[in-house]
């Protein structure tokens, strides 16, 4: 069982609560919230997969997106003894809520704070650390394509050579917006799944369909190469105007 926070009992209604918690938040701000339910058990478990693969070694592990902790409560248990995990989140009220979560994982042999929650967006994250293991949960279609790429380039940056990032869209997604959404935002929409198609032309080394998911989800496996550099800044064209710090 991988819902280490909570009793059998208790699991059921605090998913009812987390969802509830995502569509207020998503009605407030969709820039930091894109969905609206917390990620099924399957799909943390094929996102979270890569943590699990590299034996008892220790590992830097970013969680990007972390929302209400779905994911997290999957990875928590996944990592090797020693590991470090950083957990970025934009929204204020979902950080709060991951910070109590992490509050109750039980603290390294060593006393060292392994786990950290960054309130923060992703692209504005100040370290020095590379990471093992990226997972994203961040609402790609909900962004410009210039953010997008903004986004994925620190992700290559902040892979370790060798390093994996895993990331989810949602199946259908683009034929929704097409029916409800203006020609200008299916035009984005468009873009952005452009943007991300080069990302894994270039790097993607799998992808597979959780159709268990509520909507189905497609995730997406990129390894960033063990002989290539970080991605060079981005052209003035594909440049973005910084957002606020939260």
């Amino acid at each position: 069982m991988d819902d280490w926070t909570t009793s059998h009992h208790r699991a059921p209604a605090r998913r009812k609560a987390e969802s509830w918690m995502f569509l207020l938040e998503a009605a407030r701000d969709l820039r930091t919230t894109g969905a609206i339910a917390p990620s099924g058990k399957a799909l943390a478990r094929l996102l979270t997969d890569p943590a699990g693969e590299y034996g008892a070694r220790p590992l830097n592990v970013l969680e990007a997106g972390a929302g209400t902790g779905s994911v997290t409560r999957t990875l928590l248990p996944r990592l090797s003894p020693g590991s470090s995990l950083d957990i970025v989140e934009a929204n204020s009220r979902f950080a709060s809520q991951l910070r109590r979560l992490v509050s109750s994982h039980p603290l390294p042999a060593d006393g060292s704070e392994r786990i950290r929650v960054h309130h923060a967006f992703v692209e504005q994250l100040d370290t020095d650390r590379r990471y093992d293991v990226i997972v994203s949960g961040l609402p790609f279609t909900n962004f410009t394509p210039a953010h997008v790429t903004t986004i994925m380039d620190r992700y290559i940056e902040l892979l370790r050579p060798g390093g994996t990032l895993t990331y989810f869209a949602y199946r259908g997604t683009r034929y929704a917006r097409a029916l409800t959404a203006t020609r200008r935002e299916a035009r984005r929409h468009r873009a952005v799944e452009e943007v991300l198609a080069g990302y894994q032309d270039q790097y993607a080394t799998g992808c597979r369909t959780v159709w268990g998911n509520l909507p189905p989800a497609r995730v997406w496996r990129l390894c960033r190469p063990a002989d290539v550099s970080a991605p060079a800044a981005a052209s003035p064209v594909a440049a973005v105007t910084s957002r606020p710090t939260p």
